[in-house]
């Protein structure tokens, strides 16, 4: 069979005038994110987050090894006479351990020098209406019959808190952070408290430099949230140096 139709051909005017239109269709595409390069840009987003957020944990997780480590091996003649003394007091044991909450409800081991009589903890709640807090939650009371002479020194200088620099080294605390709290108050808690719960804990905290134990709990977890959304290297460093002159005029320690 023979065709008589003619072969069509793309007329080249045809086709110069579409491409103003094609330039548009391009145009229009990049404008509203359709190509490949824009559907990444969230997911280059989330990289550069999780890259900033664990740069930043690596950085605290380093200092927090190197520092307690050095603080560790230059305080041990300290722990020594420390030991001897508390020793000598009653011949009980020298360290304290007590089981504290941590990041996410983790309970761990929780060492102090021992600034009490043995039986302390037995001897709690016979004093819990003379609590200074006047909140079931915590627990402070100034003139604490239960310590010892050589706990009331150790206690107004936060000597008994240095074996924590061990917790630490190994991870389950960090130098700077809400103070970890026993599991009998966590059990207290309220869903806003437990917020407080949301980090690692640590050695100083904001309501740890600005009057310690006489700080009412509400006002320590406010505090301690306010860290929690303002945390950085800079914001530990600050804290650490304000650490020094608290603990040297022993505000709020009892």
């Amino acid at each position: 069979m023979i065709h008589n139709e003619k072969e069509q051909t793309p007329n080249p005017d045809t086709k110069a005038a579409s491409r103003p239109d094609q330039i548009r269709d391009l145009e229009q595409r990049l404008a509203s994110g359709s190509t490949g390069t824009a559907r990444f840009r969230p997911v280059s987003k989330r990289m550069a987050w999780l890259f900033i957020t664990k740069s930043a944990y690596l950085v605290k997780r380093a200092t927090d090894v190197i520092a307690s480590f050095i603080v560790l091996i230059l305080l041990l003649p300290i722990f020594a006479i420390v030991a001897i003394l508390i020793k000598a007091t009653d011949g009980g044991s020298v360290l304290f351990w007590q089981s504290r909450v941590g990041k996410h409800g983790r309970e761990f081991p929780f060492p102090k020098f021992r600034s009490m009589v043995a039986n302390a903890e037995q001897l709690k709640d016979k004093l819990i209406e003379q609590n200074q807090h006047g909140d079931v939650r915590t627990f402070k009371m100034k003139r604490d019959p239960r310590v010892t002479w050589i706990g009331r020194i150790i206690r107004k200088l936060s000597i008994d808190e240095l074996p924590q620099f061990w917790c630490v080294l190994n991870g389950q605390m960090s130098l700077v952070g809400p103070r970890p709290p026993v599991p009998r108050e966590v059990a207290l808690y309220t869903v806003a408290d437990r917020r407080r719960l949301d980090v690692t804990p640590g050695l100083t905290c904001i309501w740890q430099v600005s009057g310690r134990g006489d700080i009412p709990f509400p006002e320590q977890v406010q505090l301690d949230v306010k860290y929690i959304e303002s945390q950085s290297f800079c914001l530990d460093i600050k804290l650490l140096f304000m650490t020094v002159p608290a603990v040297l005029l022993g505000k709020g320690a009892y």
